[in-house]
């Protein structure tokens, strides 16, 4: 299903997820979709299996936490955070490193301070190769670290492949 574009959240300097400056992480880039939800792309390297070609199933759990715990982001503008209480995750098929992979999360239940969500890892074809949920407690990031500091470089960089549309599969 193709599903347009409706904002880009930023990325940071040395985040493992999002950190453009960290030559070991993902350097994931996020967006947000009409509809609510989140997209990640990123292209897992060698660097990042586990098994040969395949990426290590504790990434997998990192990137889709990520994703999930970021779409809080969305409808707050940014001021709110997802914090991890609790994620599962459940792996139906192996993520081949050196493709693009893509990564969908939502909310699916929201109180004042606690909110649920839902994401996959998506292959080149559309098919599901990982599903996770989690609980997540709302907080400003200031309340989360001692970011925000402008080594952090915090903000969102634009590239010229950012997509306007994005195939999430169906």
């Amino acid at each position: 299903m193709r599903r347009k574009i409706t904002g880009k959240q930023p990325n940071s300097a040395m985040c493992f997820v999002c950190g453009l400056r960290n030559t070991a992480g993902l350097r994931a880039s996020f967006y947000e979709l009409d509809g609510g939800e989140i997209l990640a792309v990123f292209a897992p390297r060698a660097e990042h299996q586990g098994y040969p070609g395949r990426l290590h199933g504790g990434l997998a759990a990192t990137i889709l936490d990520e994703t999930i715990g970021r779409a809080i982001m969305i409808s707050s503008k940014g001021e709110t955070w997802g914090v991890t209480v609790e994620f599962t995750m459940r792996l139906r098929k192996p993520v081949p490193v050196d493709r693009p992979v893509k990564v969908v999360g939502r909310i699916v239940k929201e109180g004042s301070r606690i909110f649920e969500g839902t994401g996959e890892i998506r292959l080149e074809d559309g098919s599901v190769a990982v599903e996770g949920q989690g609980k997540y407690i709302k907080m400003p990031l200031e309340k989360i670290a001692d970011a925000y500091r402008e080594e952090e470089e915090w903000r969102v960089v634009p590239r010229p492949d950012d997509p306007a549309e994005a195939d999430v599969g169906p």
